[in-house]
């Protein structure tokens, strides 16, 4: 076989695998979206862990992959808004527009910038051990701070906090002394479990 045939074959299986590895975490983020690994009830808001699914495609499949994993994420989180999620619920019936931009535009945001990150790190990261250890702290801290910020700045104080018992300062406190910190743990030591496992069986990257 020639080296040009060889370099084809390789590219091609490259392409399949990328092509599986998009239809596995899809598959992923939708079972997990129903089950309480995906949203469990806790305080204001739900404690989720779709973060680590879209952290492992950021890594192993880029920006575009992240932006694409966590645009899914996004719609389930905003499909548990129709009578899944009471919270969700009052956030959709306030303004459904600005609910939508909560749920999905901040989950891609995330999943684009932790490719992003991953990307940049793992130029100067050799071993890309930090590169998979950051990214999936990405994805976490980035779902927090993204979706706080936007809940703040679309809803902030009045006939949410009203609607919700609490002020807007109890809210955030709440989400990230307990939500964020468990999702950040989990996510970065599963994530990047996960994603170097992965890169090392379907890439071959033995780093």
């Amino acid at each position: 076989m020639s080296e040009t045939n060889t370099i084809q074959s390789t590219n091609k299986r490259s392409k399949i695998k990328k092509i599986a590895l998009y239809g596995i975490l899809s598959a992923i983020i939708i079972i997990m979206s129903f089950t309480p690994l995906g949203f469990l009830k806790v305080g204001t808001f739900s404690i989720t862990f779709l973060p680590i699914p879209v952290a492992v495609g950021a890594a192993l499949l880029g920006p575009v992959g992240g932006l694409y994993l966590g645009s899914l994420f996004g719609l389930m989180s905003f499909l548990q808004c129709f009578g899944m999620d009471p919270q969700g619920v009052i956030l959709l019936e306030i303004n459904p527009i600005f609910t939508f931009i909560l749920c999905v535009v901040t989950r891609a945001l995330m999943g684009f910038c932790c490719g992003l990150i991953f990307k940049f790190l793992s130029k100067i990261d050799k071993t890309k051990v930090v590169s998979f250890i950051v990214s999936s702290f990405s994805a976490a801290f980035l779902n927090t701070v993204f979706f706080l910020f936007t809940f703040t700045v679309l809803f902030g104080e009045g006939e949410i906090t009203e609607r919700f018992g609490a002020s807007l300062s109890t809210i955030l406190l709440t989400v990230v002394s307990v939500n964020g910190i468990i999702e950040v743990i989990v996510c970065t030591a599963v994530g990047f479990a996960v994603s170097k496992a992965l890169s090392y069986f379907l890439f071959k990257e033995r780093n």
